[in-house]
């Protein structure tokens, strides 16, 4: 007798619900900045920053980590986990995501831009700030962009960056509608599984009989 495969195919989509449940909900964090558990950290070189945004006027006290869902006013926050961080200048550019790559785009690619001036939609020269890095910049139109963290070593000059693209007024869901066709393969395993189909088929087997023998 045939197995039926079914069942093991009703493990396995279990286990891959299971597995995408728990992904970490920043793990769509991108370029230079990376999740760690429920925070981002923003990677400069060595140095290291937790990375937060905020939209008080639409989201009040509402954190993300990189794409945000309103244009408008946005506080861009640093804060430093390398001590060293509060002695070195710093400078934050924010560009139109003119290289085609989308959230796919780095640092080869924004070093490529032959004008990044014309690119630029926000620029904040370097400053020293000795625990948390502030910008605001208010956005003018939702899309694509990438953000530039420069911080010049006090000491050897060298040039440390770190590059992420996010997206403004954003409308992607996350993991949500891979959770909804997960449930619906799920469901139709089960049912086939337990011989739902079987007798789903069986019946309108019966029912074109009928329909046959009454014309």
């Amino acid at each position: 007798m045939k197995a039926n495969r079914f069942p093991s195919y009703f493990a396995l989509l279990l286990i891959l619900v299971t597995g995408f449940a728990a992904l970490p909900i920043e793990s769509h964090a991108h370029g230079s900045i990376t999740a760690d558990g429920d925070l981002c950290v923003i990677q400069i070189g060595f140095y290291r920053a937790h990375f937060k945004i905020f939209q008080p006027d639409t989201s009040q006290a509402e954190e993300f980590c990189e794409d945000i869902p309103d244009f408008g006013e946005s506080i861009f926050v640093m804060e430093y986990l390398h001590q060293g961080l509060g002695a070195v200048p710093i400078d934050f550019r924010i560009i139109k995501n003119v290289t085609g790559l989308g959230l796919f785009a780095g640092l080869d690619d924004v070093e490529a831009i032959s004008d990044i001036e014309a690119a630029t939609v926000f620029y904040q020269g370097p400053v020293i700030e000795s625990e948390v890095f502030t910008v605001i910049h208010e956005f003018q139109d939702s899309g694509d962009y990438v953000g530039i963290v420069t911080a010049r070593h006090p000491e050897t000059d060298q040039l440390y960056t770190a590059v992420f693209p996010f997206q403004v007024g954003y409308t992607r869901f996350g993991l949500l509608p891979l959770f909804i066709l997960l449930g619906i393969l799920t469901q139709a395993a089960y049912w086939a599984s337990t011989g739902g189909y079987t007798k789903w088929r069986d019946r309108n087997k019966k029912i074109d009989e009928v329909e046959k023998l009454t014309i």
